[in-house]
Order: structure tokens, then sequence, then C-alpha cells
């Protein structure tokens, strides 16, 4: 770094629960540690984690989160414009944006005023199957990915899978893309007081943690359970399809069998007492709950979404397919969205409870490799001291 204090604006859309936002409050206090300006830019008011008090917070709008698609792309110019004056009057010097439309923006803003400042983007899912719908919003963020990605100095991903697929499907030249797994603060989930309290020893308690919508695939975990007696699915988080999930479970008359706990900034306390950490998701980046799981010593069982769960689980390549489940040591892999292998899968972990002991002593090996503070350090060295 040079002898000027660096100054550095993390753009992200609010700080409520998910992956990309704990990143970042573990980000905002390790870069102020290190001497570093850090200002924190919103585009909403929801603040779910805690983050330092003496960080500035900057709002370029306080959109409510419920805004229809068009006007999201029509006020993109608009929040770029705010966000460019926002950085010449704060005088940045890097600015690190994470998820699609605070990218846009961040990658917009240098048209807006004289670049001279660093610009890093974070993807943090799977573009090409995020937005592989033949809708106009996939056609436009898809134009929009690869328009303007080339156009920020760096790209940091979360997964060699995402990274791979904005080379072959976007066209981004590797020398741009660093690739930075998610953090966990292992530490801080080890002095977290275990919580079964809702669990019953009888049954065979598996939990989950996820945003309520389309891509998590929620309603996938209710179907697999319902031929699967004593199973109880615990759902942490909340979301657009909470009603739906509702619905269903009371159609499918799972009432006492799934239990909806919202979301909770302290999961780790149920994590570690259930039997098995459950997900569904129909694309990723790199999901953190495999993660926090796994530092919860909880064994997974996981969809093999694109992408990250075969890289987390060390699933050689030649050995992932799409008609039976896959056994790592870690816990087991199933194909997207295929109910019966889910439900085999499942029945595999309740009548192996040696299989379950031994992916519980793997998973706390494996999770060594995520800890927070070295790759907090990366994210320094890539975003300050990389041309």
């Amino acid at each position: 770094m040079s002898n000027t204090p660096p100054k550095i604006a993390i753009l992200i859309y609010s700080l409520a629960g998910g992956g990309a936002e704990r990143v970042v409050s573990y980000l905002l206090p390790y870069l102020k540690n290190k001497g570093i300006e850090v200002y924190l830019v919103l585009m909403n008011t929801t603040i779910s984690y805690d983050i330092p008090k003496d960080i500035p917070i900057h709002f370029i709008e306080k959109s409510l989160g419920d805004e229809h698609g068009l006007f999201k792309l029509i006020k993109l110019p608009w929040l770029a414009y705010k966000y460019a004056r926002l950085i010449k009057q704060l005088k940045i010097s890097h600015s690190f944006a994470l998820l699609t439309r605070p990218s846009y923006i961040n990658i917009l803003s240098q048209y807006f005023t004289k670049k001279t400042f660093k610009i890093s983007i974070s993807e943090r899912s799977y573009p090409s199957m995020q937005y592989g719908y033949n809708n106009i919003q996939s056609k436009i963020n898809n134009f929009l990915i690869k328009r303007l990605y080339p156009k920020a100095d760096q790209i940091i991903c979360n997964s060699h899978g995402n990274a791979n697929d904005l080379v072959e499907n976007y066209g981004i030249i590797t020398s741009k893309i660093e690739v930075v797994h998610n953090p966990i603060n292992i530490e801080n989930i080890n002095d977290v007081v275990p919580d079964g309290a809702i669990f019953k020893k009888n049954n065979f308690n598996i939990i989950t943690v996820g945003r309520m919508d389309a891509g998590k695939n929620h309603e996938l975990l209710i179907r697999t359970i319902v031929d699967v007696p004593k199973v109880h699915l615990f759902i942490l988080g909340d979301g657009a399809l909470k009603q739906h999930l509702k619905v269903l479970v009371e159609t499918k008359e799972l009432n006492e069998r799934v239990h909806f706990l919202g979301f909770d900034n302290n999961p780790f306390r149920f994590l570690k007492k259930a039997d098995l950490f459950i997900f569904g998701s129909n694309h990723e980046g790199f999901p953190n709950v495999l993660l926090e799981a796994m530092a919860c010593g909880l064994p997974l069982l996981t969809t093999n979404c694109k992408s990250g769960p075969d890289e987390i689980m060390k699933l050689p390549q030649e050995q992932v397919t799409t008609e039976d489940i896959m056994i790592t040591d870690y816990g087991i892999l199933t194909p997207v969205g295929n109910r019966e292998l889910l439900q085999k899968g499942l029945a595999y972990c309740i009548a192996h409870p040696e299989f379950l002991k031994n992916c519980r002593t793997k998973v706390k090996e494996r999770i060594q490799d995520f800890k927070r503070e070295p790759i907090l350090e990366s994210y320094v060295n890539y975003i300050f001291n990389k041309k």
C-alpha cells in the first residue's frame, strides 16, 4: 500500500441476513483494524449483523426492497451518479461492491466522475443459472454482465465454479478474476452454547438455513420428508415464499413436522444440536451456510448445485453424477431438483449413524481451510496490493 492511508467504500444492497452480508460484517472491522478508512454504503436500511459503531454508513437510496424489476433497471444510472458523487466527496481510493446490482452501480459510477479509484466487484452466484430463465429479467442481467463486468478493474469470485462461469459464458478475461472463498469465524462459532430445546430425541431432526425464494428450493425439502416418518424439518430464514411454503406444509399435513423459525443471527446454537444439515438450492455461488454447518460439526445432505457444494465437499469431478447419490467424507450430494434421490440420501443418513459420526469429525477438519483471518487477508491483498 502507499504511504497515504487508503479509503474504501463497500457497497452492498443491505446487511440483511445472507452470505455476502456476513462477509461484509467481517470485513468492516478487519479493514478498520488494518488502518484503512472504511465506509459502508447501503441501498436499504436493514442491518441484521453487528458492525462497528464508528464506521460511517451512507445511503444512496432507502429502497423498500419490493420494487418492480423495470424500476430497478431505470434507477441504475441515477444511483450510479449518486454513488459517484459520494465517492468524490469522501475521496475514496478503492470501491468494492458485492452482489449483482451494487456491482452494476459500482462500475457505472466511473462514467459520472473522473476515475481516480479502483473498482472491485464480487460475484457470488452462478450467473448463467441465476439468469438462465427465458424472461426479460434474465435477458437484461445477462446483457449487463457481459457489457459491464469487463469494465471493472477486478472481479473477486467466491468459488472456482462461478469464476469459470464468467470466463466461459460471459467472456471475462481470467486476468481480471481472483477466487477468494467465503470466510468463517470458527472461534466465534466454537464459543456458541448449543441449544437443542426445540428438538425431540426420538425424531431425526434436520435443519436448513436460507432465504425463502425459488432458487433456494425449500419446497423440495418439504416434499422430500413427506414419506419419511419421524423426520422433523427446521427452517431458519424468511422470504417472499414463506406463505406459499406454509400452505404447502398445511396441504401435506406436515404441521407437526415442519417448523418455521424465522431469521436468526445466531443459527449456530441450533445447528450444533441437529442431526443433519439439508440444503436444496438450485444454484449458488459458494453457500456460506454449508460452511457454517460444517463449523458446527454437522454432516451435510445437499444438492450438487452450481457452484460450491462439490468444491466444499472435495468431490472429484469424475465422481459427479446425475444418476445417484454421491457419498463423500462430509455428507451426501444429490442431483439438483431430484426429490427421489434427495430422499434416498436422507434415508441413507438415517440408516447409517456411523457414517454421520465420521462425517462430524471430517467436517471439523475441512472447515479449517476456511478460517476467517487468512481469507480476509486475501481480500486485502487483492483489493489493495494487486494492480
